[in-house]
Parts: structure tokens; sequence; C-alpha cells
């Protein structure tokens, strides 16, 4: 009985230890609820999220590499962030990612089959891809997941951007990720010769939950469809967040957009989430 009883309790000390080491250091988790940024495109609307855990920082290129095996980027360098990578890209991304790391991939993933709901014209890939619920793994947040953790939780201070009313405290874009402030009007030939490009992650200040580069630096891809708004607006994934490249309006924490999802950019990145 002695034995036995060791052996149960050395096998269940192994499984809270197992347990305990799958939430790594650059994961934050977010406390949910309903939303309580009044600047929130879903304040007041019902919309409530489960707690689920995010990426501290935008995933790198050092983290993109260390799965993928290769680099998409622009720009290079270990701490900047991965981009150039469409929404395909980063659902295996965090399948590779969730596999390597002993974790139930969070998507199923049929290359073979084009999605029948995938309408984009310019989208040449259409994989269909469907979730596993339950699973522990990797995954791109939902839009409602993103804003909420970008406006602050239930931490929120009601800032305009993640974590400031101050564009330039938060976020890398347009006018301050070059070599010298830009003003007057956006121009791509200005944006060039000002050598504007990505930043190191966490190089500016965090939000209220500790998250950075939520308003700025690259965009990054969500789990949902846009919503179409008639005929002619083409079916795509929803991107939030600004780029180095965008407007400060872009980077606002309530700033919805989409891009078709084989679409990839230099200001075109991800941040991973986690079912808690």
């Amino acid at each position: 009985m002695r034995k036995l009883f060791i052996l149960f309790l050395t096998a269940l000390m192994f499984t809270v230890s197992s347990c305990s080491q799958k939430v790594p250091d650059d994961l934050v988790l977010v406390k949910g609820g309903a939303f309580v940024n009044t600047k929130s495109h879903y304040y007041g609307k019902g919309v409530t999220v489960p707690d689920f855990y995010i990426g501290k920082y935008e995933v790198t290129q050092k983290e993109w590499i260390e799965v993928m095996g290769s680099n998409p980027s622009k720009f290079r360098g270990d701490n900047l962030p991965v981009e150039t990578v469409n929404w395909y890209d980063c659902v295996e991304y965090c399948n590779k990612r969730s596999t390597k790391a002993g974790l139930k991939p969070y998507y199923n993933i049929d290359k073979d089959k084009k999605d029948p709901n995938n309408t984009n014209a310019i989208d040449d890939i259409k994989w269909t891809v469907t979730i596993n619920e339950d699973a522990n793994g990797y995954r791109l947040p939902t839009e409602a997941e993103w804003e909420y953790a970008a406006s602050g939780g239930q931490m929120s201070k009601n800032y305009t951007y993640s974590g400031s009313d101050n564009i330039d405290d938060v976020a890398w874009y347009w006018k301050n990720s070059g070599d010298h402030y830009l003003t007057g009007t956006w121009a791509w030939a200005t944006l060039v010769s000002n050598h504007n490009k990505t930043k190191p992650a966490g190089s500016k200040r965090p939000n209220e939950l500790g998250l950075y580069d939520m308003a700025g630096n690259v965009r990054e891809w969500c789990w949902d469809w846009h919503e179409r708004n008639g005929a002619d607006d083409l079916p795509g994934r929803i991107w939030r967040g600004g780029g180095w490249i965008g407007g400060d309006f872009c980077c606002e924490s309530s700033f919805q957009a989409n891009y078709e999802a084989s679409g990839k950019a230099p200001d075109q990145g991800l941040r991973v989430c986690r079912n808690r």
C-alpha cells in the first residue's frame, strides 16, 4: 500500500509539473469579461470573452525560424517581428509550434480542399481550416479577444491606443519608424528615403496588461472573417493593430480592417494565443 501511494504521489507531481510548464513566460493571462474600455468597438454590445493567454510580444523572427526553418521577412533581425506572412502561413506556424511544444494543434488544415466559403478571387490558396475548440495549442486571437486585450481588458484606462492616449508612447507607425520623425502628408517615397522599418519587439511602452506593440510595428492577423458590406466587398481575414507603414488612425485599438488571407506585406505579422 505504501509503495502504491508513493507511485500515485509521484505520478501526480509529474502531472502537475508537466501542466505548469506548458505556459511559457512570454504569454500573459488575460482575465475575461465584458469590455470596459468605452472607446472599444464592442463596448456596451453585450460581448464577453473568456480567460485566455496571449503573447506578450508579436512573434519574432527568431521564434518563427525555430519552428518554420526559414525567414520570410524583409527586415532581418532575431528580435524584430516576423513579417511578410499570410494568414495561412500563420495558422500553419501555430500548429507546428504546438506540435513542437507537445501540445494539441488547434487547427485542422486541409490543403487539398478549397474552402467553399472563401469567394475572394484574389486568394488563390483557399485551404479549408477548421478548429479543435478543446485544443491547448497555439492559435490566432479572435477579433474580440484581440481588441479586448489591446484595450486593457478589465484593467482598461480607456486609452485610444493600446496603453496610452499618446501614440508615440506605444506605437511604431509611419511618422516615427524611420531615421527622423515625419510630419506633413503620408507619402511612400518619403518613408523609403527615411528608412522606415520594423523595430525590435517590446521597445515601446506596454499596455495595462503588460502587452507590447499592439498599437503598431506590424499588423496582426486574427482568426475571424471580415463581415462583407455589399457584393463588391471581398471577403478576407481580419487584421488589427497598426504597422510601421500605417497612419495613426490604424493604430487605434478599435480600428478594424481586413486583407485577403493569401496576402503578404512587410508590415503584416502575428501574435499568438492559447486557451486557458
